[in-house]
């Protein structure tokens, strides 16, 4: 018996049953196809499984650092800082005027630095010491007594320290001229006056014997008749004595 080929055989399997079988198939397939296509393009709800797949959404936990880069930082409000007050410029001033201090006051206190004598000049005695005894005054016209020795000099003769002591007084007097005073210490004093205005020591000065003080000059009033000379006179303790008596002898 021949055998019909296999074309044939499917074509008579497509006439029978065999067409309906198929057509069950495909309409399967495409139902199944679209189920599937359904499902999985459907939003899934969180919570609810889905048939034939666990789906499992995994939401990672920022870590620290990224939850402190996310975490918007507030700008830091900078505190109100005062405004520094500008220094104020300094005014210059005038220098202060300077105060002349007031030298102190040369000390009187008698520096006793020899007790030699000496005589301040040299020449003859015009008019000698007389306190008891009045002397006839060529200038006043009268008789008077007379605290001291006028020894004859040439005008400008240097006028010298009888001895040592401290320069006490250098005054200008009405009557007897220029006068410089010199304490001997011990309450002895001596003065020499008629001198040239300007003597060449001060008060407070300390001499010694024989230092130059002055020179012979013509500014006794009360002298005036008698020829250049120094008045020379001494006292002690306030009262007037003969000068002779303290001067070395001269012959």
């Amino acid at each position: 018996m021949k055998q019909k080929p296999t074309q044939h055989k499917l074509g008579d399997f497509m006439e029978g049953k065999g067409f309906y079988i198929v057509l069950f198939l495909c309409v399967a397939a495409i139902g199944i196809s679209g189920y599937y296509l359904f499902t999985t393009m459907q939003p899934d709800e969180p919570g609810t499984p889905v048939a034939g797949h666990a789906q499992v959404t995994v939401t990672p936990s920022p870590s620290p650092a990224e939850d402190a880069a996310v975490q918007p930082v507030a700008p830091a409000v900078p505190s109100h800082t005062p405004r520094p007050t500008p220094a104020a410029t300094p005014t210059p001033t005038a220098p202060a005027a300077a105060v002349e201090t007031p030298s102190p006051a040369p000390s009187l206190t008698p520096v006793t630095t020899s007790t030699v004598f000496t005589w301040p000049v040299r020449g003859e005695i015009l008019t000698g010491y007389t306190m008891e005894a009045l002397a006839y005054d060529q200038t006043m016209g009268d008789w008077r007594t007379h605290a001291g020795l006028d020894i004859a000099a040439n005008l400008g003769a240097q006028v010298l320290a009888a001895a040592g002591g401290t320069v006490t007084a250098v005054d200008q007097d009405d009557l007897m001229g220029t006068v410089v005073v010199i304490d001997h210490g011990n309450g002895l004093v001596s003065s020499y006056a008629n001198l040239a205005a300007v003597p060449t020591v001060e008060v407070g000065d300390v001499v010694t014997t024989g230092d130059i003080i002055g020179a012979v000059g013509q500014t006794a009033i009360a002298e005036s008749a008698l020829p250049s000379h120094l008045h020379f006179g001494m006292t002690e303790d306030g009262v007037a004595v003969d000068p002779m008596e303290y001067l070395p002898q001269l012959y």
